[in-house]
């Protein structure tokens, strides 16, 4: 009976042993649980703050798409306004050296009809006045 006791009671001893190692064992995995529930949480964080930074990103992304197709805009405004500029520039020009080819038959009549008219009387005839006919002149051809 004695013996019993003693077995009984080393057969306790292991059996409170082995609780204590169970509940040390289950402290240690309640703890890795609560360290892995604070790292889902911190990820989750910084996921949600990831999730904020695209959307701000992608917010941007589309106004400077928006920005660049303004400024591609006005660049194409701004380009076709020179080519208009440039080909009136040349059109001008052009008319400009028509008026001076034009004055300058001119003059050339008006001197040889001067020195054809007796006394001079038709080279008289300012060079205003000589403008305003060649610019008639010119006008009708158009």
């Amino acid at each position: 009976l004695e013996q019993r006791a003693h077995e009984l009671e080393a057969e306790l001893d292991g059996e409170q042993r082995r609780y204590q190692e169970v509940n040390k064992n289950v402290s240690k995995a309640e703890r890795q649980v609560r360290e892995l529930q604070f790292q889902v949480d911190e990820d989750k964080k910084n996921f949600e703050r990831m999730q904020d930074l695209v959307g701000k990103l992608q917010d941007k992304i589309k106004i400077q798409k928006k920005q660049l197709e303004e400024a591609e805009e006005l660049a194409n405004l701004n380009l076709q306004k020179y080519r208009q500029l440039q080909h009136q520039l040349e059109d001008a020009e052009e008319r400009a050296e028509n008026a001076e080819a034009s004055v300058s038959k001119m003059r050339s009549k008006s001197r040889s009809s001067m020195s054809a008219a007796p006394g001079g009387v038709q080279g008289s005839q300012s060079s205003a006045a000589v403008l305003r006919s060649a610019s008639r002149a010119r006008a009708s051809e158009y």
